[in-house]
């Protein structure tokens, strides 16, 4: 089986990037080495090519611009026309196999179908396709057609790939209307042979639609106000040349306004339309006549809060208009919000598991960091669970909730006043649904009473009041941790402004550790270039005696295996095997004999160094006969000190993501953020506290 894909496309505008970036990602799920490869691309204006910009920058792909493409387009044109194709198809194998040799997997993604290259590009597509030796993927948009049109298409396209001989393991119908997504699939299953897998894929309105920005690119407009907002979606778009009253009645969802620069009454209709319930969201207005609105107006605007970006352009309005009604939609790199749904929606709507039977050659018992991340959407995403995040009113966790729900992946409830929260989130150009999301307020909250009951019952017996229960509600850890405990969340996530003993107490003393139990401890997963160790304890116990550490790494060894890490146990410390004494030393002994004492099957060697723990060919000089010495996945410290140091060292040092700390031991999860976290560690962390959720 080939280790590469070839993704074409029968025309311009297919969604084809949809499909390359899920593709991308579900190889790097099999290895960290993947490849990307466009054998002909069309450059503009001498920029960088947006496809393999937006595959590098996100994916971080270890690639430079060049390896990535072989041609530009005008170059196939003029070395096609003098009759030099076997130079062509010599010059991209040479460019492809080069890329071979150093990545496990390549994605080679075909021409953009700009109808600017002078030669047939389905044929030109065939001919790579063909010389590469690799498999075809076929991707078509129903957009715009008739069904029966489309699928006859497809069915001509196949049928030409076939006839050369070049294979094709799958069809993509992209863009399909909801009520023909049926349809469609029922047709090309019934004409298409049983071995080639058939997936559709509905209209997705965000990624139909294209963004201000690439309106804004395309016309060279300045930005007067709102660029935070620039990747708003335009659903339609309309011209105000009229009278305001007549214009309003004209406004869609999403509309972007496009009128004269000195119509300051449409400018202001428009604002006030979009603020008011009783009208469609605005994407944008636009400005024509390079004319801009008096200082008096620009004043008044200033001084409204406001979503909507507002652009300066030149020229007329007519043909403003009608060059904005040509921008087609792309997905391009920092456009975080495109690219995550793609994501999403291939996740949804293309069986992965058929595509990945053609990466079957590929043999590894490691967990790739990029597998194990998307491991954590997939678990996730199975059984949906309620997170509460009790510092609504951080802009990382504003952030990260507002990926988390376009993600739709798991419901939320955020902590703090929702004035505040929404207006931070309008500040920073965060779009989130306070519909789907829930904003309770610890000061003044229906559940105080409630809460205050529970909290008072659960503590009594340690002295505490029923005035000192009811004030405790008000703090947004209490409050958080109290509703967990009555149902309302199955878990909680924290500590992007609070300490750590601030956000675990209250669930020490209101959820409580699982029976058997008696300490509460943490693992980081560490995402290195190639594999994905567990690391305890980091956070949570500064210096556990034998019975605690043997503890921690039987949670620990069960935290890996949950989430898909064979586990493979290291008690860390000093010496390796007999060679060291000393009282620490001692202790990693005795933990480990206590370890295999309780779960003989488990794979565990201590005391072990690190050095031993990890790398084969010290481990084949230190302990030849260990089956956990060279490979170890789980990596027990002795002590906070040493662990807390090693773990930010290791970040610091080799750039790997460190995900947690994952509290165990706790009767429901609730988990700790370093105060220092980005948006994608409050991200992970979410993910993980649902999937502790599912697993409880």
């Amino acid at each position: 089986m080939s280790k590469s894909i070839y993704i074409t496309t029968i025309e311009s505008d297919s969604g084809k990037s949809l499909i390359s970036l899920g593709i991308l990602r579900m190889m790097l799920t099999k290895s960290s080495k993947v490849g990307y490869f466009r054998p002909i691309i069309n450059k503009k204006n001498n920029q960088v090519d947006n496809h393999i910009n937006t595959a590098i920058s996100f994916f971080d792909l270890d690639l430079k611009h060049n390896d990535c493409y072989a041609y530009e387009q005008h170059e196939i044109v003029e070395l096609l026309s003098e009759g030099k194709e076997d130079d062509v198809i010599h010059n991209i194998i040479k460019k492809y196999k080069e890329l071979e040799k150093k990545y496990d997997y390549v994605l080679v993604e075909g021409t953009d179908f700009s109808g600017e290259g002078g030669f047939t590009e389905v044929d030109v597509n065939l001919m790579v396709a063909k010389n590469l030796g690799i498999p075809v993927l076929i991707v078509g948009a129903g957009n715009g057609k008739k069904k029966k049109d489309f699928i006859n298409t497809m069915q001509i396209t196949y049928n030409s790939f076939i006839s050369k001989e070049v294979d094709v393991i799958g069809l993509i119908a992209n863009k399909i209307e909801n009520d023909e997504i049926d349809y469609v699939r029922e047709e090309l299953i019934k004409s298409i042979p049983t071995s080639i897998q058939i997936d559709v894929i509905p209209k997705i309105n965000l990624l139909a639609y294209p963004t201000v920005k690439e309106v804004v690119d395309t016309l060279g407009g300045k930005v007067l106000f709102g660029e935070q907002f620039l990747n708003n979606s335009i659903g339609s778009y309309s011209t105000g040349a009229m009278q305001l009253r007549n214009y309003l009645t004209r406004i869609k969802e999403n509309a972007l306004v496009i009128t004269p620069g000195d119509r300051a009454d449409i400018i202001l209709g428009a604002l006030q339309a979009n603020a008011s319930s009783n009208y469609p969201k605005i994407s944008g207005i636009i400005l024509t006549g390079n004319l801009i609105p008096e200082d008096s107006i620009l004043k008044l605007i200033e001084g409204v809060q406001s979503t909507i970006p507002i652009i300066s352009v030149d020229g007329g309005t007519f043909g403003v208009s009608n060059r904005i009604g040509a921008v087609k939609p792309k997905i391009y790199a920092n456009n975080n919000q495109k690219i995550v749904l793609a994501l999403d929606t291939f996740d949804k709507y293309v069986n992965q598991e058929g595509l990945t039977n053609i990466f079957t050659n590929f043999n590894s018992d490691k967990i790739t960091p990029s597998m194990f991340q998307y491991n954590l959407l997939q678990k996730a995403r199975l059984h949906r669970k309620h997170i509460v995040l009790p510092e609504g009113n951080d802009e990382r966790i504003i952030k990260a909730a507002a990926r988390l729900q376009l993600l739709d992946i798991v419901d939320l409830t955020l902590l703090g006043h929702k004035k505040d929260i929404q207006t931070k989130a309008n500040q920073l150009g965060v779009q989130i649904d306070f519909n789907k999301i829930k904003v309770l307020n610890p000061e003044d909250s229906q559940y105080n009473s409630s809460f205050g009951k529970s909290l008072f019952e659960a503590r009594k017996h340690k002295g505490m009041t029923e005035t000192t229960a009811y004030d405790l509600t008000r703090d947004v850890s209490y409050y958080g941790t109290l509703m967990i405990y009555n149902g309302l969340a199955d878990g909680m996530v924290s500590g992007a402004v609070h300490t750590t003993m601030h956000t675990i107490k209250p669930a020490l003393q209101i959820i409580k550790t699982k029976p058997g139990v008696s300490v509460v401890s943490s693992v980081f997963f560490m995402c290195l270039s190639d594999r994905v160790s567990v690391m305890g304890d980091c956070a949570v116990n500064p210096n556990p005696n034998a019975e605690q550490l043997a503890e921690i790494a039987l949670s620990s060894a069960a935290s890996a295996a949950a989430f898909g890490v064979d586990p493979k146990v290291a008690m860390l410390s000093y010496s390796s095997g007999t060679s060291g004494k000393g009282e620490e030393v001692e202790k990693v002994r005795r933990a480990t004999e206590i370890v295999k004492t309780k779960n003989p099957n488990l794979k565990i060697e201590g005391p072990i160094q690190y050095d031993a723990a990890v790398d084969m060919s010290v481990a084949k000089t230190k302990m030849p006969d260990s089956e956990v010495a060279g490979q170890a996945s789980v990596l027990i410290f002795p002590d906070l000190n040493t662990g807390n140091n090693t773990y930010k060292a290791i970040q610091r040092e080799t750039g790997a993501l460190a995900i947690g700390p994952m509290l165990q031991g706790l009767n429901k999860p609730v988990n700790d953020l370093s105060r220092g976290c980005t948006v994608d560690d409050i991200f992970n962390t979410v993910l993980i506290t649902a999937i502790q959720a599912n697993q409880n």
